[in-house]
């Protein structure tokens, strides 16, 4: 399914007051372009995020990354969320992955985790805070302080994931430890191999099974979760370094920067210096 495109007005934006009626407008699914924080504060919400039904409640902290599908459809009682969200503008220009090479597929899996001690949600709560005075003041931030603001905030959620047991409490079913295990091949190849047979053959099992899995418990072929981590990487290159297209192709493991091109515009709907300029 192709959802509708939402990204952020401006590089960044920060509350700590988003309630329910902020939230309609995702009461339809849509995909993200933007990069999101949250932290629930207060009640409990039903969302539904990369097609998967999650229940957030007060002391959850949520990470949806660029190209998160979402949608809020319930609550109880009165909702309160802390925000923090940065334009696809404003996150294409810092180097997402290199850092967290080994969190960047908990975060994608793990979109929300509960925070038990009261002294991070009260450190992450006067964050947010912060930042939204910040954002409001009489020297808002700029591109470039906004996506220093990126910095700081991806290298806590590091921190804060290394730190916690994730998927302790539940046992995958057999179709989520075939996703899983495939995100964890993709962050490991995609610089050098996009075939979605080549994560079959390392996995054990047909490209039938690893394709009609990875359907039915994402909503997404292979080749879109290949082609989502190598372009994010492409994107964030074109935004935030110097490297030339070919370089950039060649780093990715294409043959020319013609290929690379054409991969990029069937993607991304323009050439990747068109990208670099816009």
């Amino acid at each position: 399914m192709d959802f509708p495109h939402v990204d952020l007005p401006v590089d960044i934006i920060a509350w700590t007051d988003v309630t329910e009626d902020i939230l309609s407008v995702y009461k339809q699914p849509c995909r993200l372009g933007a990069c999101i924080f949250a932290l629930c504060l207060e009640g409990a919400l039903k969302v539904s995020i990369n097609l998967m039904d999650t229940e957030v409640r007060q002391g959850d902290f949520i990470v949806l990354l660029p190209g998160s599908i979402i949608q809020f459809y319930g609550q109880e009682g009165k909702i309160r969320l802390g925000f923090i969200g940065f334009s696809e503008h404003c996150h294409t220009g810092v180097d997402i992955m290199p850092p967290t090479p080994a969190t960047y597929p908990e975060l994608a899996e793990n979109p929300v985790v509960h925070i038990n001690d009261p002294l991070v949600v009260s450190y992450l709560e006067d964050y947010f805070a912060l930042v939204g005075r910040i954002t409001t003041g009489p020297y808002p931030p700029d591109t470039r302080m906004a996506r220093g603001i990126l910095n700081n905030l991806l290298y806590t959620t590091t921190r804060m994931y290394a730190r916690l047991k994730l998927g302790t409490g539940r046992i995958r079913s057999r179709g989520e430890e075939i996703c899983h295990r495939l995100v964890q091949l993709v962050f490991e190849h995609y610089t050098h191999e996009r075939r979605a047979q080549y994560y079959a053959d390392l996995m054990g099992i047909t490209l039938q099974h690893l394709s009609t899995t990875v359907k039915q418990v994402t909503g997404r072929g292979v080749l879109d979760i290949i082609a989502h981590v190598v372009l994010v990487d492409v994107k964030t290159k074109l935004k935030s370094t110097n490297m030339t297209i070919q370089e950039i192709a060649y780093s990715l493991g294409f043959p020319n920067a013609s290929f690379f091109g054409k991969y990029f515009k069937r993607h991304v709907g323009m050439t990747p210096q068109e990208y670099r300029n816009s």
